[in-house]
């Protein structure tokens, strides 16, 4: 599904990632474990295109996507969820989970979007309300939900049970374990392995931007 090779990013002049090797199967869910400032962001931000490789590169599916843009990588089945949500507080929560969609001009919208509130119907309850008027919690499911909408192969997790309540905290682990039956892969990055050890099929570690197979 995804392999990185000898991967180097650099922010400015500032070396973040340091000869990265990792690979990611179908169906597989690997779990990126260090601590805040390691290079987790870093390497989602880099998969994702965010962040261009200062050396080595970057396959999916196949094929070189060191030269793809954000939104084709979105487009060719990637999905993000980065750390602090990112949701626009003006807009509606179906607005928000739809975006991704609307800036791949994807034709299956309503498709997709059908198909993620099946995943996460809480999603559907408060699709009507504001971005600003959510929980830390509920933000964290929108946020999944609008990953869903481009990650129909691949899903980029940042910090996914950072600062949620311990009953969200379950149904996001319960939500995202669901997950590997739609046959999705996950890059899932935790500081430690407390929420999600038992759905993980293989983990990494991660310190000062070198990247170690546990």
């Amino acid at each position: 599904m995804l392999e990185i090779r000898q991967l180097d990013v650099s922010i400015g002049s500032v070396s973040i990632l340091r000869n990265v090797d990792m690979t990611v199967g179908e169906r597989q869910f690997v779990g990126l474990i260090g601590r805040n400032g390691a290079g987790k962001t870093t390497l989602m931000r880099a998969i994702m295109g965010i962040l261009p490789p200062k050396a080595g590169g970057i396959t999916f599916l196949g094929k070189s996507i060191d030269r793809t843009s954000t939104h084709l990588r979105a487009r060719a089945g990637i999905g993000y969820m980065p750390e602090d949500r990112r949701l626009i507080p003006t807009l509606t929560v179906e607005e928000n989970v739809l975006v991704p969609a609307w800036a791949s001009s994807r034709p299956d919208t309503q498709a997709l979007l059908e198909r993620v509130y099946k995943m996460i119907p809480e999603v559907e309850t408060f699709r009507a309300r504001k971005g600003l008027q959510l929980s830390g919690g509920q933000q964290k499911l929108v946020a999944l939900a609008r990953a869903l909408m481009s990650g129909t192969k691949l899903l980029l997790l940042d910090e996914p049970f950072e600062g949620v309540a311990p009953v969200l905290a379950r149904r996001l682990a319960e939500v995202i374990s669901g997950l590997k039956a739609e046959g999705l892969s996950i890059i899932l990055t935790e500081s430690d392995l407390s929420h999600s050890a038992d759905m993980l099929d293989s983990v990494y570690h991660i310190d000062r931007g070198v990247v170690s197979a546990a």
